[in-house]
């Protein structure tokens, strides 16, 4: 490609992302949402941090198994029974990757780890060798690298490719440096260190100043080569270089950024989809790339721009990252065939079973719902997917409510052959019905959030719910939608209640039966609270 350099995506959704308040997922979701980067095109997917508990190994073992054309990292402190596991989380994979890390600053050194420079430069170096005697692919960090001295970040960096890693990643863990700062550590790195031919530099950047973004991009500018970031900048404390701002910087600034990369841009808008309706966390409007008003032009001067040439008011078109600006507008007459060919158009790439499945839905809204367009069937598909074992079904339910009344709910469910029914009283028809699901299940549980929006406008748009409920046990979510927003309350809430029921199932979505981490002892799980400490490497 010319004489452009490539630029390395590693994509840390899955570890630094997952550790964000909100955005925890099951083993399901972290599979779905791995097939949708390995379709965007990420180049490394660290798939999470396998010695923080049985659950993580789990993961990010489904994953290794999961993916074909992306390397697959897991995280792992500079510790032997960190990289064992880790190893044995990802051997699978068909590019595994370790990837290690230690504190470098005299800050941590001294009030975290307890350890002199000497003692740490030994520690990185001896744990790189024992990795790549394991896995042929090895990363190590230097945590808190921005806040290390130079030289003693030269010399680890030198260390440590010497013993054999491939790629090394100066991170930004708490966001601290300016662009400046960035340019001047991955420069001195690149002017330095004799053997720095030999391996990847990379940046992780955090967003505590608003700079991630920035100082990802003078981190490359700079000669780094790797860039560390995530999907829609989720991450720990304010986040992290969001994954489609540097993929569109790269492509929209390539003047500034003689730079590419693999991804496929087009698939940017429904991977953070796919984010959004996995986690259930809303996405700012105003959110750079994908945010419902990226492409939105409002004020009168804009518009009578945007009409006489797109390029006065757009550096890219809405098409460039997967944004649908057609809409076939499908209704009650329409056909399986025409609503097949929309799914496609949509990138659903679905079942035969599947296809019938939501035909039937899409056919059963339409006879509510006037014309249904795309963010419709979105938020159909994405509202109707099933956990592996449905135990509770919607059957009917019937509501009376008042200002001058307490709402009464009368709901029934099913439950394979069998109806289920009960009633109950609330301040509301909503928590009404809830509880009258609660008195069916018998499995108390509690509602930790609770959202409703509409899908489309006017008076017939879906109302779309997303829930968490909490047994004590774990958080689980669920959506559901319908032109009646009891009813999609209620759906919702069986979503949720049949992935809490589903989840003592242990198993992924490939069908594989998920092996144990070797050797889980009590003092490897507690390491599960270290994951806020130390997980950061970054």
């Amino acid at each position: 490609m010319d004489n452009k350099e490539r630029i390395y995506i590693f994509d840390t959704t899955l570890r630094d992302g997952e550790q964000a308040p909100g955005y925890s997922m099951n083993l399901d979701e972290k599979i779905r949402m791995a097939q949708q980067l390995e379709s965007l095109g990420v180049d490394i997917l660290e798939a999470g941090f396998a010695i923080a508990s049985p659950g993580d190994f789990a993961s990010v073992q489904a994953i290794s198994r999961a993916v074909q054309d992306v390397t697959v990292a897991s995280l792992s402190r500079a510790l032997e029974k960190d990289i064992n596991a880790a190893w044995e989380a990802v051997k699978e994979a068909r590019r595994p990757r370790i990837h290690t890390f230690l504190a470098t600053s005299d800050l941590h050194l001294e009030y975290k780890l307890k350890m002199s420079r000497e003692q740490a430069l030994e520690k990185a170096v001896a744990m790189v060798r024992y990795a790549r005697n394991l896995c042929g692919e090895v990363e190590f960090s230097l945590e808190d690298a921005t806040r290390s001295d130079l030289d003693y970040l030269c010399q680890v960096v030198e260390a440590v490719i010497k013993a054999g890693a491939q790629v090394v990643n100066l991170p930004d863990t708490v966001g601290y440096a300016t662009p400046d700062d960035m340019k001047r550590m991955v420069g001195s790195v690149m002017n330095r260190v004799p053997n720095v031919d030999k391996a990847i530099l990379a940046v992780h950047c955090h967003n505590d100043l608003g700079l991630a973004m920035a100082n990802t991009l003078a981190g490359l500018q700079a000669g780094a080569r790797q860039a560390e970031c995530t999907l829609c900048g989720i991450g720990e404390r304010a986040g992290n270089a969001a994954l489609e701002e540097i993929a569109m910087a790269l492509r929209t600034r390539n003047d500034a950024f003689p730079f590419y990369s693999n991804l496929k841009t087009e698939e940017i808008y429904r991977s953070a989809r796919v984010l959004t309706s996995i986690t259930g966390v809303k996405m700012n409007p105003s959110k750079a790339i994908v945010g419902a008003n990226a492409f939105a032009h409002e004020s009168g001067i804009h518009q009578h721009g945007m009409m006489a040439n797109s390029l006065t008011y757009e550096i890219m078109t809405p098409e460039s990252v997967g944004v649908l600006t057609t809409s076939l507008v499908l209704g009650k007459h329409s056909g399986q065939h025409a609503f097949e060919k929309r799914l496609v158009d949509l990138g659903y790439g679905l079942g035969k079973e599947e296809v019938i499945r939501l035909f039937g839905e899409f056919k059963s809204l339409a006879d509510r719902k006037k014309t249904i367009t795309d963010r419709d069937i979105i938020a159909l598909v994405e509202s109707t997917s099933k956990p592996s074992s449905v135990t509770w079904e919607l059957d009917s339910f019937v509501v009376n409510s008042g200002n001058m009344m307490t709402s009464t709910a009368c709901v029934t469910l099913k439950k394979g052959e069998k109806k289920f029914q009960e009633v109950a009283c609330g301040t509301g028809p909503v928590y009404a019905s809830l509880r009258a699901v609660e008195k069916i299940i018998r499995h108390p549980f509690g509602l930790e959030d609770y959202n409703l929006q509409a899908v489309t406008e006017h008076r017939d748009a879906l109302g779309e719910v997303v829930v968490k409920i909490s047994d004590g046990s774990g958080i689980y979510r669920g959506r559901g939608v319908s032109t009646d927003v009891i009813e999609a309350s209620i759906l919702a809430c069986l979503a949720a209640i049949n992935r809490m029921l589903d989840e003592s199932v242990p198993r992924n979505v490939t069908g594989v039966k998920v092996t144990s981490a070797p050797n889980f002892s009590n003092d490897m799980l507690s390491s599960h609270s270290d994951k806020q400490k130390e997980s950061s490497d970054e």
